[in-house]
């Protein structure tokens, strides 16, 4: 197009608009309204005025600064956009002032965002499109299946806020998590952002919002594998402060008012009045009409029939009497001033109060009490039960003067929520009835909560063929129109399933419902009049009535009798065990008996010396004789005669494995993880698996435990763990053994070299459908020197899951404080030569090495040592020495010798071969030269020579020997032939005379 065209055709289209302008009239104020535009970078706006339709008039307000965007008013407040102030919302009128709700679900509200994704690593063909929140009127619903469904709205606060809400949430089967992401993307703290399961009703949550921009988040995936039995969550009531202003306030609706100007909420009228939209004030109905609460009308009273009061019975008193008494329905609808009205009746004369229901007994204040355990009645007196008996515990309620204790009545209307308003359900001695409701279309609720079950005793040996409870009731309806009475049974009162349903008149029978199940906790008697829904009560006289109920085998009941014990099995918490611990019961007398040293008593065992079971290998009894303990302290005789000491203390602490990582159907990845304890006394730190789904979840503690764990990115934790379940809650022995009693430990684990493993062998006393006996572990200890870290533990390659038959599970833990502690048995020494006098002791382990801490390694040694050739020395000089000394004593002894043999063989000589004849002495003197030491006989010490002589000599009579001697001419004759020789004097003893020279 030409520039030239173009300028034409813009004043063309000016010109025309001037011209519609002036044909049409001034804007009024009714004609406009004004508006903000959006703000700025700055944080600024400004006010403009739009028309309310299109070319209808001209003249316009020009556009004027606005206020700050951070602006905003109060509740029961609104912006007065011609002033740009807060004022008060009129009285008749309220606002939320900064605050948006949203109460009605018929559609998605504008802002809500829904869409559902894929969980983890799940299979890309699961389709999760419609796994979404959904509307259902008065509620959202969220998704029940696996996938994670997402419930968003964003909102921009202007100051900070608030944000309530609230939900229902029955089912830990669903994770539910709620968080806020601010402008950063931060979301809320880990520890606010799980909710709480609902009990019996709607919870309300609130959480404070900041200022600026808030990303509100309820995401919902339920990981259990029946998506069918999932309960949603359900939400509603959502209400958002600190959000833009109203520039307008809200009449109230007929039925409300609000009576003081600035008023957030319009109050509803109270019973007997009534008012109009944007009423002030609730205006009375006339004398004869009435109005139930939050009334747009006042109705005609109708007059007074036997259908508009009640009757019940009072609580005794100190005295033990009772009364009836009557009561007017509430709010009283009807009128005793008209014709044909029926006034109240006067209440009846005191009687005496009903006996107690069995199991309980009449206090000092006349109340009925239970009975202590171990002991039962039959409504009066509590009596103990004899030896060898035990309580049947149960409820058993047929009087009913008072509401039991674990029974409560509750009115849900389809008007009004208020559940707890007042009672449904009233006793009347014989038996419990419903009271008229504010509508025939109300639901009268009658709920009996237990904790649980459990089977007597003398029934737990034949458990499967045994009924675990059992509830029966006696009831009557009694109906003109089409009511209903149900019954229900399930986790609460609002989490249960319709069991039997009764529909118009029934006479009074019985009905009885079989429990299987501990999860079956809460009973619930619904009795609905009508289908026909109405503000009148029509069928006020319709009413059911409740004469007995009776739940056996309750955990937490009462006894109405008892039973003689099944002396062949006795359980933990029985009656019949009546011994202290470390005691049996002798079969049949009640006399207890103290078990042999290192054994425990097994309850699920006969009565009698059987039920004392003697501990495992390397294990001891506990103090309470009811379990078997390892200190952690092992010794193992080996093959060889020796012993391996273990001390396994450094693992004793909780260590946790992990399987192989596995999908569900629609692609969610679980896996199980195992937390072990191995050993430990008994104030050892058990290993336990908890269900973390709730705070107020489930918690299983024993030696080897398991759990079910999701990892999870739709919560601030990085993994969820639920279905917790013992595997080994009791030690039955360590041994190196692979078979202990009927457990086994497979040789599927890497075979061990050089030391055997030692085996830990465990026991759960859980008993499940697949696993009857329980479920069973083994641990194997293997030495592994070179292995330093504490939980390197493997499951077996052929079963990933730990178990193949899924009732005993396998572990290897391979570790080096598995090994046995060191002696000095595992390590050598080494000595080294001697060198310069120094001598080194070397001490290195035995290869390989197999053992770890105990005796340390020890040190080197140095001593001092002598050389070969210091002693080569010594030894040749001490040989010399010993040499010349023999030398020498040879040499003199020889010299001796000879000198002997010169001396006396010229003694013989001399005495000139005579026998018995000696020389004559010449002399008794020494002569010179001679030596006296030398020639000196002393015939009483007689030398070698001498002695040898002496055997040839004659001896005389007298017993001496003869020594023949020279004469002293002789002598003369041989001092002359040998001047040199010496003359020997020998001197004889004088025995009988003396020898003649």
């Amino acid at each position: 197009m030409q520039p030239g065209l173009t300028h034409l055709s813009h004043c063309l289209l000016w010109l025309l608009f001037l011209q519609t302008s002036a044909d049409l009239p001034m804007c009024k104020e009714s004609d406009y309204h004004f508006e903000y535009t959006e703000c700025d970078v700055l944080g600024s706006r400004w006010r403009v005025a739009v028309p309310n339709k299109a070319d209808t008039c001209t003249g316009l307000p020009d556009p004027v600064k606005g206020t700050q965007c951070t602006f905003s008013c109060n509740e029961g407040e609104y912006l007065d956009m011609q002033s740009q102030q807060c004022q008060k919302c009129a009285a008749g009128t309220y606002s939320l002032g900064t605050s948006v709700a949203f109460d009605e679900w018929d559609s998605l509200p504008s802002g809500f965002v829904t869409h559902g994704v894929i969980t983890n690593e799940g299979y890309d063909q699961t389709d999760c499109s419609n796994s979404t929140w959904t509307p259902k009127g008065d509620y959202i619903a969220s998704n029940t299946d696996e996938c994670t469904a997402t419930l968003s709205y964003a909102v921009n606060l202007k100051q900070p806020g608030t944000l309530s809400f609230e939900y229902f949430y029955p089912d830990n089967s669903i994770y539910f998590e709620f968080f806020v992401q601010n402008d950063q993307c931060q979301s809320t703290d880990s520890n606010s952002r799980w909710m709480r399961i609902s009990e019996n009703s709607w919870s309300k949550y609130t959480v404070e919002l900041n200022k600026g921009n808030n990303v509100l988040y309820w995401r919902t995936i339920a990981y259990s594998l029946q998506s069918s039995a999932v309960k949603p969550v359900l939400l509603r009531n959502i209400q958002i402060s600190g959000v833009a202003y109203t520039s307008e306030c809200f009449h109230c609706k007929p039925g409300t008012h609000s009576a003081n100007p600035g008023s957030a909420r319009c109050t509803p009228c109270p019973a007997d009045t009534y008012s109009n939209k944007g009423a002030t004030t609730c205006r009375e109905c006339e004398e004869d009409k009435y109005a139930v609460i939050g009334s747009a009308s006042c109705k005609p009273r109708p007059a007074c029939t036997s259908s508009d009061y009640f009757y019940t019975h009072t609580p005794c008193d100190s005295e033990g009497k009772t009364q009836l008494m009557y009561k007017w329905i509430e709010p009283k609808i009807c009128t005793e001033t008209v014709e044909g009205a029926l006034k109240l009746p006067a209440s009846g004369e005191r009687q005496t109060c009903p006996p107690c229901n069995p199991g309980f007994f009449v206090s000092n204040s006349s109340s009925c009490e239970p009975c202590p355990s171990g002991s039962f009645s039959n409504g009066t007196v509590c009596t103990e039960c004899p030896a060898g008996t035990e309580p049947v515990v149960g409820f058993e309620y047929k009087w009913w003067n008072t509401m039991p204790a674990n029974m409560k009545s509750s009115v849900f209307s389809q008007v009004f929520s208020d559940s707890d308003r007042r009672t449904a359900w009233e006793v009347a001695g014989e038996y419990i009835y419903t009271t008229p409701g504010d509508q025939d279309t109300d639901y009268l609720m009658l709920t009996l909560s237990v904790p649980g079950y459990r089977l007597p005793q003398s029934m737990v040996k034949d458990a499967e063929r045994s009924e675990l409870s059992r509830i029966t009731f006696v009831f009557e309806t009694i109906c003109t129109a089409d009511c209903e009475l149900y019954f229900l049974a399930g986790y609460n009162q609002w989490n249960n399933d319709v069991v039997e349903r009764w529909n118009g008149r029934n006479h009074k029978q019985s009905y009885s419902y079989l429990i299987q199940s501990n999860s079956t906790v809460s009973f619930t008697w619904t009795f609905k009049r009508t289908e026909e829904y109405g503000m009148e009560r029509n069928y006020s006289a319709d009413v059911a009535k409740i004469y007995s109920i009776v739940i056996t085998n309750a955990i937490g009941g009462v006894a109405t009798k008892c039973r003689r014990c099944a002396l062949t099995s006795v359980k933990a918490g029985s009656a019949c065990v009546l011994c202290p611990p470390g005691h049996y019961m002798v079969n049949g007398t009640g006399a207890c008996q103290k078990c042999p040293p290192n054994t425990f008593i097994r309850t699920d065992q006969p009565v009698g010396e059987a039920a004392c079971i003697r501990c495992g290998p390397n294990t001891k009894t506990n103090k309470a004789y009811t379990a078997c303990l390892s200190d952690c302290m092992l010794d193992v005789r080996t093959s060889k005669g020796g012993r391996l000491h273990y001390d396994f203390s450094p693992l004793a602490n909780v260590t946790s494995v992990h399987s192989s990582p596995r999908f569900t159907n629609k692609g969610l990845r679980y896996f199980h993880r195992f937390n072990l304890g191995l050993c430990g006394t008994e104030g050892r730190m058990p290993a336990s698996c908890v269900d973390n789904v709730t705070e107020s979840g489930r918690e299983v503690k024993g030696y080897v435990c398991q759990s079910t764990v999701v990892p999870s990115d739709i919560r601030s934790q990085s993994l969820v763990s639920s279905q917790p379940f013992l595997i080994g809650d009791s030690l039955i022995g360590v041994t190196t053994e692979t078979k202990l009693g009927n457990i086994s430990s497979p040789k599927w684990f890497p075979a061990a070299v050089g030391l055997p493993d030692v085996i830990f062998y465990y026991r759960s006393s859980d008993a499940t459908q697949a696993c009857k006996q329980g479920r069973s572990a083994t641990v194997r200890m293997r030495c592994d020197p070179a292995v330093t870290t504490k939980d390197h533990i493997m499951l077996p390659s052929n079963c990933s899951e730990g178990t193949c038959d899924g009732c005993t599970f396998h572990f290897l833990w391979q570790s080096q404080h598995a090994c046995p502690l060191c002696t000095k048995n595992h390590y050598r020494e080494i000595v080294s030569a001697c060198i310069q006098g120094i001598q080194r002791t070397t001490y290195v382990w035995q290869h390989p090495v197999q053992c770890y801490g105990g005796q340390p390694l020890p040190a080197q040694k140095v001593s001092a040592c002598v050389t070969l050739d210091f002693w080569l020395k010594f030894g040749v000089s001490t040989g010399a020495v010993a040499a010349v000394l023999l030398i020498s004593l040879i040499c003199y002894f020889w010299k001796k010798t000879r000198k002997l043999q010169y001396k006396y063989s010229r003694l013989m000589m001399t005495s000139g071969g005579r026998e018995c004849e000696l020389p004559t002495a010449d002399s008794c003197a020494i002569m010179e030269g001679e030596d006296a030491e030398d020639d000196l006989m002393d015939l009483t010490k007689k030398s070698f020579f001498t002695k040898i002589k002496s055997f040839s000599r004659e001896r005389t009579s007298d017993g001496f020997d003869s020594v023949p001697l020279k004469s002293s001419s002789s002598r003369q004759r041989l001092v002359e032939e040998d001047s040199d020789d010496e003359i020997e004097q020998i001197t004889l003893p004088r025995h009988r005379g003396s020898v003649q020279m």
